[in-house]
């Protein structure tokens, strides 16, 4: 049994005051990665500071201007069925029902999503080396069993993957996200957000110490016309994607005027190729473009062995979900699949 404090945190000063007193204080609010991280031996954290109840990061405000405010402890369902994110942002929509379970996503919460560490099994197991969780111990995986693994931003110290399939959506759609630390507030592009591993791949993400997220805030343009999320897993619920896709595009007839395309399961964090979405710009939207841009992508892709497969999955998944966004309708159960 591990012993440990509980307190509420008053508002955000106060929890950020709280968690940066001691090195072994963190932040609760769904706790849902918290505890497997928990039960798995991973994390002992000696107190929790609970953020769930605090009002600025609880709500959901349409912003001045156009866009949308994602409080950091919505729940991620209340954030997938919000009407104005159905409405809006369908593909974000779509993302999060696409993740986990009903009950997890009842109980998770929008800033712990971004959170959320890696499913490598080697990093969930205490007993064998690993990079990620004990800099320097070594990476496992590189010759292991590797088919869930990246094959896209690797390094030497590390090829597991980010799991999320809400911050899929998030980077197409070119989110940003804020936090107040001891140094006060920032706003930090969500492409800037998450991390490749490089020779640090026990830090997914550039979060200084101590702070918190309180907010994610989506653009104006929502990409509610033309838009698809495809997740490829070994079981249609509650497993994590071999390879997920969130396309967003906008057409002038069949001509692309503007796409976005980010790729998960493969790599540490969010996959984007701008010089893929910019190739697509005034092409027309066929196969064969789409086929083009997806080479794009997968350009440097590596395989490990037993996840070889994923560099030619990624590319059929990046063109089918691009012409499943030319006709959304297609989407709905018991539609005919896109041409």
């Amino acid at each position: 049994m591990n012993n440990f404090e509980y307190k509420q945190a008053s508002n955000i000063k106060d929890a950020v005051s709280q968690v940066a007193a001691s090195e072994h204080t963190t932040f609760i609010a769904g706790g849902t990665n918290l505890i497997d991280l928990w039960k798995y031996n991973i994390t002992h954290p000696a107190e929790l500071i609970d953020i769930n109840h605090l009002i600025e990061l609880s709500g959901i405000l349409e912003m001045e201007g156009g866009g949308l405010r994602l409080g950091a402890a919505v729940k991620n369902a209340d954030t997938a069925y919000h009407p104005v994110v159905e409405q809006k942002y369908p593909l974000l929509s779509k993302a999060i029902l696409a993740g986990a379970s009903a009950q997890i996503r009842n109980m998770a919460t929008n800033g712990g999503n971004l959170l959320q560490r890696t499913r490598c099994y080697y990093f969930y197991d205490p007993e064998v080396p690993c990079n990620k969780r004990n800099p320097g111990s070594g990476c496992p995986a590189k010759d292991g069993y590797n088919r869930m693994h990246a094959i896209l931003g690797t390094s030497e110290q590390c090829i597991a993957v980010f799991p999320s399939d809400m911050c899929v959506a998030l980077a197409a759609l070119n989110a940003m996200v804020n936090v107040s630390g001891p140094e006060g507030t920032r706003a930090i592009p969500f492409k800037e957000f998450h991390r490749l591993p490089g020779d640090r791949p026990d830090l997914d993400n550039n979060l200084k110490e101590n702070e918190l997220i309180t907010s994610v805030d989506l653009p104006e343009k929502g990409f509610n016309k033309n838009y698809s999320y495809l997740k490829l897993r070994d079981r249609h619920s509650y497993a994590f994607a071999l390879v997920s896709v969130a396309t967003a595009l906008e057409l002038d007839g069949t001509i692309i005027r503007e796409a976005r395309i980010a790729l998960g399961g493969v790599a540490h964090q969010p996959w984007r190729s701008v010089e893929a979405e910019k190739f697509l710009e005034g092409k027309t939207a066929t196969a064969e473009n789409f086929s083009m841009a997806a080479d794009l992508i997968l350009q440097g892709a590596k395989g490990f062995g037993d996840n070889d497969f994923k560099i030619q999955l990624a590319k059929k998944a990046i063109i089918r979900n691009c012409l499943m966004a030319l006709r959304p309708e297609t989407q709905l159960p018991g539609a005919q699949p896109a041409a």
